[in-house]
């Protein structure tokens, strides 16, 4: 047995150990109970467990394995073990054994053991090797553009091994789709497959039309910087083409790669390293610890709202295979936004008193960058009943539960605190949503602070033309009579919210 075996052989007897005096505890509330007879039972299921841990080799990890052969190995080992401790404790009656304790124990410490294969394998398998396939050289800087495109050029791979490479990487449909936007013998076409945007840095400027790179980019951890790299590089329209696996496309893969049960299993921890450590503070740093950032979990919406932050608009979103297939184009630099957040806190930009942009405090709703796609959203889908967005994919799914419970607003009363709001008011807006309304509105809005309670849930209007009449009729009663119209609209808000269940949709 070679050291890290004893290592985590010795580290698992202990863990059993303790879960079997936690349930002792459970059981009898009282460690007296770990008598002669207990401990005699827990000396068996030591040795039925070591047994069956080293004939199944469960301590056996080498990178090779994959990490349905780990888990089968653990589930194999612990099953047995809890069938020969079953024969001995309870079909040969022997006697008056808890069945909690034993079964509590073994299952205590298989979820374990699975918990911890799960991270050492994310933890192992986290690096990747980067390729690039037509393998530019380093730009020298002492060779001017023409030089350098000429240099590209002679080295430039010909159209069938462009589009033998996409073929081998991404698949026939992926070349379909990518070869709408660029010719495979365009010397201005850059293909790349990596995830680190030294690769990009190191091509001219301006010189490359297209670029195009066949990795995921949940493999990328600096992927805004990857993405404002690639944006540096390409001229005005110039066409970036990418492809990303969503959270649902991730769910549905790992749900099909393991058996029932087993696959909700591993669906949980990777729900909870991917999904949920990233989104707070103390656990994000073990979130960069296992995995350094490589495949990662992005919702659709934060993969186009990420392009758009760099700069980038959608010409074409196509899901093929498992993966979601992006062809974007150059429209303006990008936002360098350092402040975005994914925590369930956000701070908005919404035009405040005087067309000022105050900061508004809100429970997250929408999946982290959604902001950024409020313009394509409105062209593709326009607005739903109560001037929401029709069909909008960046709402995630807690967060249609706190619109449907009231909760997302809650946070803007810290906006009324620092005097940035009142307490019955039109809403704030964004910038593009603000852009929608007439102008005479939007004079008109800007004259008096936002409120957390808007005329909308006072008259329930349908469309942006019966959103924008309530809103007029609100403020122009509102500047002859403030208390008296405040206090009318605030219990008409309340009684529709109470009684005609009046929500945020």
């Amino acid at each position: 047995m070679n050291r890290r075996n004893l290592i985590l052989f010795l580290l698992d007897i202990l863990v059993l150990l303790a879960a079997f005096i936690v349930f002792i505890g459970v059981k009898h509330s009282s460690s007296s109970y770990l008598t002669p007879k207990y401990l005699l039972a827990f000396g068996l299921l030591m040795v039925s467990w070591t047994v069956t841990s080293f004939y199944f080799r469960k301590y056996n990890i080498k990178r090779k394995h994959s990490l349905w052969k780990i888990m089968q190995r653990i589930l194999y080992a612990n099953f047995v073990s809890l069938g020969v401790i079953s024969i001995f404790m309870f079909a040969f009656q022997i006697g008056g054994y808890s069945r909690l304790v034993f079964f509590g124990t073994i299952a205590l410490v298989t979820t374990w053991e699975l918990l911890v294969s799960n991270l050492h394998y994310l933890l192992i398998h986290s690096s990747s090797d980067d390729k690039d396939l037509l393998n530019p050289p380093p730009r020298p800087s002492e060779l001017k553009l023409a030089q350098k495109a000429q240099m590209l050029q002679e080295l430039h791979h010909s159209a069938d091994a462009i589009r033998n490479a996409i073929l081998e990487e991404s698949g026939e449909k992926a070349l379909e789709f990518m070869e709408q936007y660029f010719r495979p013998d365009d010397p201005k076409l850059l293909l790349v497959s990596t995830t680190t945007r030294f690769n990009v840095e190191l091509q001219p400027d301006g010189f490359f039309n297209t670029i195009v790179n066949i990795r995921r980019v949940n493999d990328i951890r600096y992927l805004n910087k990857f993405f404002e790299s690639v944006n540096r590089k390409l001229p005005s329209k110039g066409v970036f083409i990418g492809c990303a696996e969503t959270k649902t496309q991730r769910k549905k893969r790992v749900l099909r790669k393991f058996p029932p049960v087993l696959n909700y299993v591993f669906y949980s921890f990777d729900f909870l390293l991917k999904r949920v450590f990233p989104k707070f503070i103390l656990t994000k740093k073990i979130y960069f610890l296992f995995t350094r950032g490589e495949n990662r979990v992005l919702s659709h919406a934060e993969v186009l709202g990420r392009l758009y932050s760099c700069g980038f608009a959608i010409v074409e979103e196509r899901e093929v295979g498992n993966l979601l297939y992006f062809a974007v184009e150059k429209v303006k630099d990008p936002a360098y936004d350092f402040n975005a957040t994914y925590g369930p806190f956000v701070k908005l930009r919404r035009i405040g008193k005087g067309g000022k942009i105050i900061k508004v405090y809100k429970l997250r709703t929408m999946h982290p960058y959604a902001e950024y796609l409020q313009d394509y959203v409105y062209k593709k889908n326009h607005l739903d009943e109560g001037g929401k967005f029709k069909d909008d994919f960046r709402v995630s799914t807690l967060g249609r539960l706190f619109r449907k419970l009231w909760l997302d607003e809650l946070p803007m009363v810290i906006n009324i605190l620092k005097g940035e709001m009142k307490l019955v008011g039109v809403r704030p807006l964004s910038e593009h949503y603000f852009s929608l309304y007439s102008k005479e509105l939007q004079e008109k809005r800007i004259l008096f602070k936002p409120g957390l309670v808007p005329p909308y849930y006072a008259d329930l209007p349908k469309t942006l033309e019966e959103i924008e009449a309530s809103e007029m009729r609100y403020l122009e009663a509102y500047e002859k009579s403030r208390f008296k119209t405040n206090w009318r609209y605030f219990w008409k808000a309340v009684w529709n919210i109470v009684f005609r269940k009046a929500r945020s949709k």
